[in-house]
């Protein structure tokens, strides 16, 4: 049973999905005006991501063109440009979950694997605490866990 069934009691494709059903307005408040605060030092926190998801498993670093500093580079604006995406997209919903189904589907090929979502969310939770200092409280924290549990869930609801 996928996520979506397991919340939703029906088929995915005719689950209809409100963000209220997933995730609170506050969540979605948070993790959205939060993530204001790293698009402007977009490149330095997906650098500060991928050092961080290579400390915690040195494994992923094949997974990426972590030799070149150029494609790297390239490959931290796709993770950028994927969040951001992804955070505007938590006010509809029902647009974001076939994208983050698709791209869940996509990241098989790529060699992820399930336990990777959980190192990747490590990573990211240590990026943002990182980028936002101070202002990463824990209520900030605790929206971002819940999106990312979601975000992770259908992507792997979707690829496996």
């Amino acid at each position: 049973m996928s996520f979506l069934s397991k919340i939703f009691g029906k088929k995915e494709e005719a689950a209809s999905v409100e963000k209220k059903e997933i995730l609170p307005a506050k969540t979605i408040e948070l993790v959205q005006t939060s993530f204001e605060s790293v698009k402007p030092i977009a490149a330095t926190a997906a650098e500060i991501f991928y050092d961080k998801l290579f400390e915690l498993d040195p494994n992923l670093r094949p997974l990426f063109p972590a030799a070149d500093k150029d494609k790297m580079k390239e490959q931290g604006n796709k993770l950028m440009t994927m969040l951001s995406g992804a955070v505007a997209g938590l006010s509809n919903i029902e647009a974001l979950v076939p994208v983050l189904q698709d791209l869940g589907k996509r990241h098989v090929a790529y060699k992820v694997e399930k336990s990777h979502y959980d190192t990747v969310g490590a990573a990211l939770l240590s990026t943002l605490s990182t980028g936002l200092g101070d202002d990463f409280t824990p209520e900030v924290e605790k929206a971002w866990t819940d999106v990312y549990g979601v975000m992770s869930s259908v992507m792997i609801d979707a690829a496996y």
